[in-house]
C-alpha cells in the first residue's frame, strides 16, 4: 500500500491537475465573494447591470449564513464535476499513457493500487473543500459581512465539507467507467450524462431519489423553502459510492491488463 500510494503522489505532484483544480476552487470562492459584494449594496448591484442581476438571481443573502450556503452549493455542483475529473484522471491516465502494466509491476497488489488511488482522490477532495472554506472565511472577513456567529460559521463550514464528501463519494462509478473504457473518453461521456440527468431529475422533483442530484439539494440549491434530502437520500449516495468502489476493485483484480 505504501509503495502504491507513493507512486500516486509522485504522479500527482508532477501533474498540472492539482494546480488547475485549486485554481478552479479559488475562482469559485472569488465569484461567490463578488456576489456578496454586489448583494451587500442593491444600488451598486443595479449600477453593475447584468452582473448585478446574476448575483441577485443566486438567491443568496449578503451575510455569513448566505455566503457559506452559496459556497456549499458551488462546492456541491462544481465539486462533483471537478472531483469526477480527478477520479477519471487517476484511473484513465494509466491506459491513455500506457503505464497500466508498469503500475502492476510495483511490489503492491492490485487491491492496494486501487485503494491508493481512491485514498488520494478522497484526500484531494477534502483539501480542495477545506481550502474553499478557509478562503471563504478570509474573504467574508474582508467584506465585513454581517451575521457572524460561531454557530452560524461552524454550521456553514460543516455544510461545505459535507457537500464535498457527498460529491466525492459519487465519483467512484466514474473511476469504474475510466477503467472499463481504458481511458478518459468513455468516463467523460458518462459524467456528462449523469450531470445532465441530475439537473433534469431535480427539476422534475425527484432529485431526492437520484444520487447525483442529492449533493446540490443538500447544499440548498433549491432555496431555503425546500426541505433538505433525508437519510434515505444520503444512504443512496453512500451506497452508490461504495458500489462503485467495490466494482472498480473487482474489475482491476480480474481484468487482463495487456496494454
Amino acid at each position: 500500500m505504501r509503495e502504491a500510494l507513493w507512486s500516486e503522489l509522485l504522479k500527482a505532484r508532477r501533474s498540472r491537475l492539482p494546480w488547475l483544480t485549486a485554481l478552479a476552487f479559488t475562482l469559485v470562492t472569488l465569484v461567490c465573494g463578488l456576489f456578496m459584494f454586489i448583494l451587500a449594496d442593491p444600488a451598486r448591484a443595479r449600477a453593475l447591470g447584468l452582473l448585478g442581476d446574476k448575483a441577485q438571481l443566486s438567491g443568496a443573502s449578503a451575510d455569513w449564513p448566505g455566503y457559506l450556503a452559496l459556497l456549499a452549493q458551488a462546492v456541491a455542483v462544481g465539486g462533483l464535476l471537478v472531483y469526477s475529473m480527478v477520479a477519471i484522471w487517476l484511473f484513465g491516465r494509466e491506459f491513455s499513457d500506457h503505464t497500466a502494466k508498469d503500475l502492476l509491476a510495483l511490489p503492491a497488489s492490485r487491491t492496494a493500487i486501487v485503494t491508493a488511488k481512491f485514498a488520494l482522490a478522497a484526500a484531494w477532495a477534502l483539501l480542495l473543500a477545506a481550502g474553499t472554506a478557509a478562503g471563504g472565511l478570509l474573504l467574508g472577513a474582508l467584506l465585513a459581512l454581517p451575521g457572524w456567529s460561531v454557530q452560524a460559521v461552524t454550521a456553514g463550514v460543516a455544510r461545505i465539507l459535507a457537500a464535498a464528501a457527498l460529491s466525492a463519494a459519487l465519483t467512484t462509478p466514474l473511476a469504474l467507467a475510466a477503467s472499463i473504457g481504458r481511458g478518459y473518453l468513455a468516463a467523460v461521456g458518462v459524467l456528462f450524462v449523469l450531470a445532465f440527468a441530475a439537473q433534469i431529475v431535480a427539476a422534475l422533483g425527484f432529485g431526492a431519489w437520484f444520487p447525483y442530484s442529492v449533493p446540490g439539494l443538500y447544499a440548498g440549491i433549491t432555496g431555503p423553502n425546500h426541505d433538505p434530502p433525508g437519510p434515505i437520500s444520503i444512504l443512496l449516495v453512500l451506497t452508490t459510492g461504495a458500489a462503485g468502489m467495490v466494482a472498480t476493485l473487482t474489475w482491476w483484480r480480474n481484468a487482463d491488463h495487456d496494454r
